[in-house]
């Protein structure tokens, strides 16, 4: 493993430009911040990592834990079992629920088979099920705002299946029915373009004016930092390399907005070793960020592939801090109280 750069900081700025006069090009990586781990992944991983400690492996994970090659395969090796449902799971063992969100039918299945069910669902996205759940006591129609298929639609258009409809994007809104144009509020998935969302939310109101909005932000923070730091460095870069996995919405979002944003070429890879020499040529400027499922080690590797390639100078633009934090979930904390109670007595 290589050194990785000195990088020094830069804030809320974008541009650090250069006046004098060189004969080289000036080659640079301007560093997102924030990017990576978000406080909702953090938790999830975390879950795993101590349930595999306390009950012993193996743990059976419903679905990726998190949207990340990376992390799935370490967790992996260390005795986690990932599989797509719950049948898939012995009777009686600990299933732990991925960070995106599951069906209440997902739950009751869980039941039925007696497992140990452990819910690692992201607290943002618990969140937008709860704002669901009573906009569909209310009677509501509810336009959900995301991706068809995405595990998190999936679980919040669950919770109430006949007041949901999917509104995918801005060209879907021409497909939307509903009852009453007086009852009618729109959530959405939590790590979508704040933009496009936005776009789509407006194209609804030309057609249903009195449409409502959730009480709260249903896009994350951290989405919505790490997209606006993309903006700011974006129209500087002839490149931006994102790091994360194709099935992350999230990390996905992040190479459409760098490319809206103005950088010239876009990027998604997993691991530094996929970065093509070819991205690189002509390029002075190369933007560096990564998904919010992402360990910060595998953008330090891309540093330091970027380097023994000239871009040896890195500049951290920081456009917000966080600070974030989510307890581990209700079921594990109890259980690891518990071990260590038993411990201190023993």
């Amino acid at each position: 493993m290589h050194s990785v750069p000195h990088i020094s900081q830069g804030r809320g700025t974008r541009r650090a430009t250069y006046h004098g006069r060189v004969t080289e090009p000036r080659k640079r990586v301007l560093l997102a911040k924030p990017r990576g781990y978000c406080a909702g992944v953090d938790r999830a991983v975390q879950t795993v990592e101590e349930a595999l400690k306390l009950y012993g492996a193996p743990v059976y994970v419903r679905k990726q834990i998190v949207h990340n090659k990376h992390v799935v395969s370490t967790l992996e090796a260390r005795g986690a079992i990932f599989v797509e449902e719950n049948y898939e799971v012995p009777e009686g063992s600990t299933v732990v629920f991925s960070a995106h969100g599951v069906a209440p039918e997902v739950h009751e299945q869980a039941r039925e088979r007696k497992l140990k069910a452990i819910d690692a669902t992201c607290p943002l996205v618990t969140k937008v099920h709860h704002e669901a759940k009573r906009f569909a006591a209310e009677d509501y129609d509810i336009l959900l705002i995301g991706h068809e298929g995405h595990e998190e639609v999936i679980g919040t258009a669950g919770e109430a299946p006949a007041h949901i409809q999917l509104v995918d994007g801005p060209d879907d809104v021409d497909n939307v029915v509903v009852r009453d144009p007086a009852k009618v509020v729109w959530l959405s998935q939590t790590t979508l373009s704040v933009d496009e969302t936005m776009e789509t939310v407006a194209r609804l109101k030309t057609r249903l004016p009195l449409l409502q909005s959730p009480p709260s932000d249903d896009i994350c923070y951290a989405t919505s930092n790490r997209q606006h730091v993309i903006k700011e460095i974006a129209p500087d870069c002839d490149v931006v390399i994102v790091v994360g996995s194709t099935n992350s919405s999230n990390s996905v979002r992040l190479v459409e907005v760098a490319l809206g944003a103005g950088a010239r070429a876009g990027h998604l890879v997993d691991y530094a070793s996929e970065i093509r020499d070819e991205w690189l040529d002509g390029a002075t400027t190369v933007g560096v960020s990564s998904g919010a499922s992402v360990p910060d080690d595998l953008v330090m590797e891309v540093l330091a592939h970027l380097a023994e390639r000239g871009f040896g100078e890195v500049t951290e633009y920081t456009t917000a801090e966080e600070r974030l934090t989510f307890s581990l979930p209700q079921e594990l904390r109890k259980d690891m109280k518990a071990a260590a109670a038993a411990r201190a007595a023993g």
